[in-house]
């Protein structure tokens, strides 16, 4: 059976590290991008499974990959990684863009493993 592909769209070097160690421990493939606009590319590209993703990023924002990934490959759930609270206005927006799950940095591994599992 294939690994499923995670796409990882994250500008901070230990969130990456932790993420993409967590995940190939569970037997995901990790995919990483560092900005907005790389991710985007890497979301046609590769066609993940799975797209995680800051708010905060350089180029293009979490919410603007969202947009994308939704408008172009809806089947591709968006889970957004983000130090901002669950009210703030941009996880709202990001809700209402077609977000699938919200994670509050800084996380606990097992839970967001936990939320990953729930799309597959």
């Amino acid at each position: 059976m294939t690994p499923k592909k995670i796409l990882i769209i994250e500008d901070d070097k230990l969130i990456i590290k932790i993420l993409d160690f967590v995940l190939k421990k569970e037997g995901y493939e990790t995919f990483i991008s560092n900005d907005g606009n790389d991710g985007i590319e890497k979301i046609g590209s590769i066609k993940p499974d799975l797209v995680i993703t800051d708010v905060m990023m350089p180029y293009k924002s979490g919410l603007e990959i969202t947009a994308y990934s939704k408008k172009n490959f809806p089947e591709i759930p968006v889970i957004i990684v983000s130090a901002l609270g669950k009210e703030d206005q941009t996880v709202i927006e990001g809700f209402k863009l077609g977000v699938d799950d919200f994670i509050a940095k800084p996380f606990n591994p097992i839970e967001l493993v936990l939320r990953v599992k729930r799309f597959f």
